[in-house]
C-alpha cells in the first residue's frame, strides 16, 4: 500500500482481508472482550454491609461486609470492596452497624421431641409443687380434647425429697392419663390413670436399666427412673407422620428465630430422616441436620448396619446427613443414675450404674470406628466418662484411621486424671453450658449428690480447653431451650440469671467469649468434619449467617442472654427475618 493511500482507500482494501485472517481477527477481539470482562467482579446475590462481622477466622477476625453468591460466601472484607460485586439484581442488606456471626451449630439436640414439646405443658423454671400443678391444671383445662396430658421441664428440687409423686398429678388431672418428663429426660412422672393403663403395680418388676420408685409397701409412687419410663411411653398413642411434620415445622421456626443453622441430632432424628427429607422437598427445611443412629447394648445388630448403610447412601449432603452412632453409657447425677467412681454423697450405697457391660461397650466402639462411624457417647458420671475414654483409646490403637472425632456428650463430672485425656486422645467434649446453671432450683440436687470435692470438677470447660481438648457447645433441647444466648452468657459468667453466686460458680471453669462463640460455631462444624464448609465466615464457605440485635463483644456479659436474632441466613437464603 502506498504511503499516500487515502483513508477511504484503506477501508476498501481492508474489505478484501482473507477469510482465515478475518477469523484470526474475530478470535482476537473475543479474547480482548473476555479480558475486559474478567476485570469485573462476579455479581452477588446478596451483600450484607455496614456491619461488624466477627468471622471466627483467626487470620481475619473482623470485617465490614459479606458477599453471598450461589449459597456460598464470595467475599469477606471492607464495605467498599464488597460493593464492587453489586449487580443489577443484587440485594443489599444494611446491617446498621450490628454484629454478624456465623450461624449457630447446636452440637446436641433431640429435634423431634423438642419440636413436639412445643405443644405440651412447659414446666421449665418451676420451683414449687404448687407452681408445677398450676401450669398443668391450666393446660388440661385449655386442652379438654387431649386424650393424654403431657408435659416436660420440672426439676427434682421442686418436690419433697427431690422426687415427684403421683398424688400431686392426680390432684390436677384425675380424669385422664398424664405424663410429665423431667427436664433432663431421665425421670418420668405419671398419675394413677397412666400407671393403670401401663399395667404398673406393686408386682411389676423393674426393667433393665430402669427403676420404678416405690412406697415401703411396694406401691409405685408415679416416679419412673430411666428405662422404666418406657413402660408408659409404649402405651401413649404415637403421633401420625403428618402430626410430626407439623411439629417439625414449628421446631424449624424456633431454631431459625434463635440463629441455629445446623443441629446434631442425638436421638429420634435418625428414625425420622424421611420426614426431614419431605420437608426439604417441599422447601420447608431451614436447618441443616446431622443425625446419629442410636445403638443399644450389647452393640450394633445386622439390622442397625443395614439401616445405617441405607441412610448414609440416601442422605449424605450439606442438608441431611448421617452423623455416626449415639450410645448411652449412664444416667444423670440428679437422680443418682449417673455412673460414679465413688458413692454419691447423699446415697452412700449408690454409685449409679453403667448401662453397658464395659467389654461389650469397648467392642461396640471398636466395631463402629472400624467401619468408619464417629461415636458419640452419653457419659455424665466420672466412671462412665473414664470408660468412654478407655474405649476410644483402645479403638484408636486397633485401626489405622485416627480422625474419628469421637465425642463424649455432657461430661458433667470428669475425674481429675481424665481431663487431659480429651486433648491427648483428640476427643470432642460436647457440653451444654445451660446445664450448668447454678440456680439452686436447677443445680441444687446435683451439687448435693456429688459433694464438695467433686463439685470442684463440675462442667470443666476451661480445664478441657487448657488441656488441648476441643469444645462443641449445644443445648440438649428439649432439656433446655434451643436458644443459645442464655448458654453463651452462662459459659462466660458461670452465674445464674440473677447474677449468683458472686464471681461465678467454680469460676476457674469460665471460658472467654471468643472461646464460647467458637464452641457454638466452628467447634460444632469441626466435630462433624465440616470445618471446610461451615462454622466461620470465610470465602468459599456456605453462607450460614446471623445478624444480632446487639454486639455481644461490647456489652455487659450479663446481658448476652437478652440477645435477639434479627436475621438468619442458611445457604444464602433468609429463613428468619425480624427486621
Amino acid at each position: 500500500m502506498a504511503l499516500g493511500t487515502s483513508f477511504g482507500q484503506r477501508n476498501k482494501n481492508e474489505m478484501h482481508i482473507s477469510r482465515p485472517n478475518r477469523i484470526v481477527l474475530l478470535f482476537s477481539a473475543i479474547l480482548f472482550l473476555c479480558g475486559a470482562c474478567s476485570n469485573k467482579k462476579p455479581s452477588a446475590d446478596t451483600i450484607l454491609t455496614n456491619a461488624r462481622v466477627y468471622t471466627v477466622d483467626a487470620n481475619k477476625p473482623w470485617a465490614e461486609a459479606v458477599v453471598v453468591r450461589n449459597e456460598r460466601i464470595l467475599f469477606v472484607g471492607s464495605a467498599r470492596d464488597a460493593l464492587r460485586h453489586r449487580g443489577p439484581d443484587t440485594k443489599i442488606i444494611d446491617a446498621e452497624g450490628r454484629l454478624i456471626l456465623p450461624g449457630i451449630e447446636d452440637s446436641h439436640v433431640h429435634f423431634v421431641s423438642g419440636s413436639e414439646s412445643l405443644a405440651k405443658v412447659d414446666l421449665s423454671g418451676t420451683r414449687t409443687v404448687e407452681e408445677v400443678q398450676e401450669r398443668i391444671r391450666k393446660f388440661a383445662a385449655d386442652h379438654p380434647q387431649a386424650a393424654w396430658v403431657q408435659g416436660r421441664g420440672w426439676m427434682y428440687a421442686a418436690f419433697p425429697g427431690n422426687m415427684p409423686h403421683k398424688k400431686f398429678l392426680d390432684e390436677v388431672v384425675p380424669d385422664r392419663p398424664a405424663v410429665m418428663r423431667c427436664a433432663d429426660g431421665h425421670t418420668t412422672w405419671v398419675n394413677s390413670r397412666a400407671l393403670s393403663l401401663a399395667g404398673i403395680d406393686r408386682d411389676t418388676k423393674d426393667p433393665e436399666n430402669g427403676k420404678i420408685v416405690r412406697e415401703e409397701n411396694g406401691e409405685p409412687t408415679g416416679a419412673l427412673l430411666e428405662a422404666a419410663g418406657a413402660l408408659v411411653s409404649k402405651v401413649i398413642p404415637k403421633p401420625s407422620p403428618e402430626e410430626t411434620l407439623a411439629a417439625l415445622r414449628e421446631g424449624l421456626h424456633e431454631a431459625g428465630r434463635h440463629g441455629v443453622v445446623r443441629v446434631h441430632g442425638m436421638g429420634g432424628e435418625f428414625e425420622a430422616l424421611d420426614l426431614f427429607d419431605r420437608l426439604r422437598r417441599e422447601g420447608s427445611l431451614t436447618v441443616r441436620l446431622s443425625a446419629a443412629m442410636w445403638v443399644d447394648s450389647p452393640g450394633p445388630t445386622d439390622e442397625d448396619w443395614k439401616a445405617y448403610e441405607e441412610a448414609r447412601t440416601k442422605f449424605n449432603d450439606e442438608w441431611i446427613s448421617t452423623g455416626g452412632a449415639k450410645l448411652m453409657l449412664d444416667g444423670v447425677i440428679d437422680s443418682g443414675t449417673g455412673a460414679m467412681l465413688d458413692p454419691y454423697e447423699t446415697q452412700r450405697e449408690n454409685r449409679g450404674k453403667l448401662f453397658w457391660d464395659p467389654d461389650a461397650f469397648k467392642k461396640a466402639v471398636a466395631e463402629l470406628n472400624s467401619r468408619g462411624l464417629q461415636v458419640s457417647t452419653h457419659a455424665i458420671g466420672d466412671a462412665a466418662i473414664r470408660l468412654a475414654l478407655d474405649a476410644y483409646e483402645e479403638a484408636a490403637r486397633a485401626t489405622e484411621k485416627s480422625d474419628f472425632r469421637n465425642k463424649i456428650e455432657h461430661a458433667e463430672n470428669i475425674a481429675a486424671d481424665d481431663i487431659s485425656r480429651f486433648g491427648s486422645l483428640s476427643i470432642i467434649a460436647s457440653f451444654q453450658p445451660l446445664h450448668a446453671n447454678p440456680d439452686p432450683a436447677w443445680m441444687g440436687t446435683w451439687i448435693a449428690n456429688v459433694g464438695p470435692e467433686r463439685e470442684q470438677r463440675a462442667f470443666s470447660w476451661k480445664a478441657v480447653l487448657d488441656g488441648g481438648g476441643r469444645l462443641a457447645f449445644g443445648s440438649d433441647w428439649p432439656v433446655v431451650t434451643i436458644n443459645p444466648w442464655p448458654g453463651m452468657q452462662l459459659a462466660i459468667t458461670r452465674q445464674d440469671f440473677e447474677g449468683r453466686p458472686a464471681g461465678g460458680w467454680i469460676p476457674q471453669q469460665k471460658v472467654q467469649l471468643a472461646d464460647a462463640v467458637y464452641a457454638y460455631t466452628m467447634g460444632g462444624a469441626y466435630a462433624m468434619h465440616r470445618e471446610k464448609d461451615e462454622g466461620s465466615i470465610e470465602t468459599g464457605k456456605l453462607a450460614d449467617l446471623i445478624l444480632l440485635s446487639q454486639n455481644i463483644f461490647d456489652i455487659d456479659p450479663h446481658m448476652i442472654a437478652e440477645t435477639k436474632v434479627i436475621l438468619t441466613m442458611v445457604g444464602g437464603k433468609i429463613v428468619y427475618d425480624a427486621r
